[in-house]
């Protein structure tokens, strides 16, 4: 028996234990947003640390991050080999509102082939089936394939400052040849995707300041400016009435896409119906002339995520309202030119007797896959190995900070090689993970890590 079948056939006696470590993992409240949390934060990242012991990696470290703690681990007994970095997060999203979960978010329960909780899907499942592979590996045959840096942040949700901060300076635990990431999607349990970029993001609050303090709008309404209906006019002046962004200079730099990209996505990418059908809504909104899975993936997009006032439902002329502006970012557009396009825009409409500002939050930008890179030889054999096809090369909407971060400080390419459905309510209420991709995304990172030490 060769050593990577030995590997796989201890992942698959080993199902039942992998499971149980997941649900623990998924009962602790890892919301990064919430400060409230911090302890359920350091805990988790302590139980992953002893997890990395227990599995025999080496080196397993918890450093403390601006937030929330970083794990990392490393197994180095392969000279001559290529370094993985493994990167994923045990942090989650708020589970708000809780009245629409059918369960307990943070008590993970299993029905039928699906495993309902908060970071089912994004992130602990997904990056479970790294941990079952490696664990697999020292197991059957005491080494891996491959020389590995592991990497589990607890502040993706939030931007990943602390990672970024450790880009940026260059921080050892970060050098590898080649980066594998399991944060994405599949378009079926029996189609793979490779995701050949993300979109960058800019996430900024708008607040806007009127009278020193609420106001009785009976005594006031009509009198005064009101910085609630200020925010309402400012958010509609982002788009035209076609869904087009309005921030003057905002479209500038974006790459067109060219033809063969377009008739590649129109045959491999979800139609606007497969889009559309987990949202539970028929009609495409958004830019002209682009498909819905080319608005969400391969153009840039600006959403008022969230709109408040201190006013909180009562019947006054409130003193404060903001909103939460998310922006996403295609390969040509620079986070910090759009952040001074979006504050000259915001700025030359605000209306008189209101006093605004802009605060910037985080950022980063596009990501893009070098598709001649030899990497993608093995993840195509692995995929083939164990799903009997090759993955499909699809672009994602999504962002993630710390590999646009990476990418852009150092060269190395970075598999995005995910194992959740673009239907596992993700950020959303009942998140789940289909348990099948769990023990095939095993599978695959088991083959791929003999694909890479091969490569």
């Amino acid at each position: 028996m060769t050593d990577a079948a030995a590997a796989l056939s201890y992942a698959l006696s080993r199902r039942a234990a992998t499971l149980e470590r997941l649900l623990r993992l998924l009962e602790y409240p890892t919301i990064s947003v919430d400060p409230r949390h911090a302890r359920d934060l350091k805990a988790c990242a302590a139980s992953l640390a002893r997890m990395l012991c227990h599995i025999g990696l080496r080196d397993v470290q918890v450093s403390r991050g601006r937030i929330a703690p970083v794990v990392t681990a490393s197994w180095r007994g392969r000279p001559g080999r290529p370094t993985v970095l493994v990167y994923g997060h045990y942090d989650v999203q708020p589970v708000e509102p809780k009245s629409a979960w059918a369960i307990d978010p943070f008590r993970p329960m299993r029905r039928g082939r699906y495993l309902y909780a908060r970071g089912a899907s994004d992130d602990k499942g997904q990056f479970m089936a790294h941990l079952a592979a490696i664990e697999a590996w020292l197991a059957a045959s005491r080494k891996l394939p491959i020389n590995l840096r592991l990497v589990l942040d607890g502040e993706e949700e939030i931007g990943s400052p602390t990672l970024l901060g450790a880009v940026a300076r260059q921080w050892p635990a970060l050098a590898a040849d080649v980066a594998v990431v399991s944060d994405t999607w599949m378009l079926a349990p029996d189609v793979p995707v490779l995701i050949s970029g993300l979109r960058g993001v800019l996430g900024a609050r708008l607040e806007i300041s009127g009278a020193a303090r609420d106001l009785h709008a009976g005594a006031f309404g009509g009198a005064i400016a009101n910085p609630a209906e200020a925010v309402a006019g400012l958010a509609a002046s982002l788009h035209d009435k076609a869904g087009r962004v309005l921030i003057p200079g905002f479209y500038d730099h974006v790459r067109p896409m060219k033809g063969n990209e377009r008739l590649r996505l129109f045959r491999t990418g979800p139609s606007d119906s497969a889009m559309l059908a987990p949202a539970s809504v028929v009609d495409s909104q958004g830019e002209p002339g682009f498909s819905a899975f080319e608005r969400a993936s391969r153009r840039p997009a600006v959403m008022v995520t969230d709109l408040h006032t201190s006013g909180e439902g009562r019947t006054v002329v409130p003193a404060r309202a903001g909103a939460d502006l998310n922006v996403r970012l295609v390969p040509g557009q620079e986070p910090g030119k759009i952040a001074q396009l979006l504050h000259r825009h915001l700025g030359s409409r605000m209306p008189p007797g209101v006093c605004g500002r802009l605060v910037i939050r985080s950022h980063c930008p596009a990501y893009r896959l070098d598709e001649r890179s030899p990497a993608l030889r093995a993840v195509r054999s692995a995929c083939r190995t164990v799903f009997g096809r090759e993955p499909v090369l699809l672009p994602s909407g999504g962002s993630i900070p710390f590999v646009s971060a990476l990418a852009a400080a150092r060269p190395i390419d970075v598999l995005l090689l995910g194992f959740g459905l673009r239907d596992d309510a993700t950020h959303a209420p009942n998140e789940r993970m289909y348990l099948p991709n769990l023990f095939r995304g095993t599978e695959a990172c088991i083959e791929l890590y003999r694909q890479l030490g091969d490569n």
